[in-house]
């Protein structure tokens, strides 16, 4: 019988030679000793072993799996309507961010959406059969009302939420809060930026918003808090204010900043070999007026209740001026042509 001392030893044979029976029990019982004690080996190595990225090396774990749950629960699934040049400026960013942006308009824009990662919709009822969470109103405001009350809002998910970006507040609060069913969310937003000022970023420009009408339910107000971090995420300054609120002071800031560009740009100014700063800066102010269209300065002056107020105090303000200049010159003159001044008389 074979000694256990004697399986350790290696075989020494190397050629295939016939064995008897016994012969056979031997060799395989030395090789299946051998590969234990190669397994033991292996094993021996494995725990010497250090694990330094199991993350890299296991993409499918758990904790990889919690985090692409929690970002595609974060991303939204937008519809821009009015896919013009302001919708255009705004998916490129909400594309970035890694949001699922659809975009529907009259005009064909098939092309230019395929070029920014948009799902284009030449018809709005199939916009609406895609369920987006998200209604995001980009038309002008002249447009608003006609776009809105021919919207298929009937294949929508009932909670939807309703958001425009329009330069007046009032007008689209109304206009939402008549037209759209009671089951849907309303946020009125403005950011104060377009695709010139906004062009080098969005850090430190206002963005003013006013939740209109959001449901109770956690999962609709988290909705509404994602949309927004679309702008916080990228540096705007947050400014929660009522559309009343905003009308007031957008008439006293916007809107007397386009008059007095539109206003400038009927003088055909034109830079000069001697530009001051300040004149200078007046030519900017009409080439960023004037690069937005006329219908948007109409709506401006046309659904803002506070504009007109505005435009007959810039006519006082005019007119004061003149004659305070005019005032001036008059007493110069008579200085001139009788050597007294206004309320003077010369004593012999």
């Amino acid at each position: 019988m074979l000694s256990f001392q004697s399986l350790q030893q290696p075989l020494k044979t190397t050629k295939l030679i016939p064995l008897s029976n016994s012969s056979s029990i031997t060799c395989c019982s030395n090789f299946k000793f051998n590969n234990h004690r190669r397994k033991q080996s292996s094993l021996s190595h494995r725990n010497d072993l250090t694990i330094r990225a199991i993350d890299a090396a296991q993409p499918f774990d758990l904790e990889s799996k919690i985090v692409q749950r929690f970002e595609k629960s974060s991303k939204l699934k937008i519809a821009i309507v009015g896919f013009g040049n302001f919708g255009q400026f705004l998916a490129k960013t909400l594309v970035t961010q890694g949001h699922t942006v659809l975009a529907h308009s009259r005009s064909d824009y098939s092309h230019i959406a395929h070029d920014l990662g948009v799902s284009f919709f030449p018809c709005p009822d199939d916009l609406c059969e895609e369920h987006p969470e998200v209604i995001l109103l980009c038309t002008s405001i002249l447009s608003t009302e006609s776009v809105l009350r021919s919207f298929p809002v009937q294949r929508l998910k009932r909670s939807t939420l309703f958001v425009d970006v329009l330069s007046v507040k009032e007008f689209p609060r109304s206009l939402f809060l008549e037209v759209l069913p009671p089951e849907f969310d309303i946020l009125c937003t403005h950011p104060m930026f377009g695709p010139e000022s906004g062009k080098d970023g969005w850090s430190g420009l206002n963005f003013v918003y006013d939740k209109v009408r959001i449901g109770n339910e956690e999962s609709r107000i988290n909705r509404c808090d994602r949309f927004l971090k679309v702008f916080a995420q990228e540096g705007c300054k947050m400014v929660e204010m009522s559309c009343g609120e905003h009308d007031r002071h957008a008439a006293e800031s916007q809107f007397i900043t386009h008059v007095m560009g539109r206003m400038l740009e009927k003088l055909s100014l034109e830079s000069t070999p001697i530009n001051t700063k300040g004149y200078e800066s007046l030519l900017d102010l009409v080439q960023n007026t004037c690069g937005d269209s006329f219908e948007l300065f109409y709506g401006l002056f046309m659904y803002n209740k506070n504009a007109l107020e505005q435009i007959e105090r810039l006519d006082m303000a005019f007119e004061s001026l003149k004659k305070q200049l005019f005032g001036q010159l008059h007493t110069v003159l008579r200085k001139q042509l009788f050597g007294t001044e206004a309320g003077e008389t010369t004593v012999p």
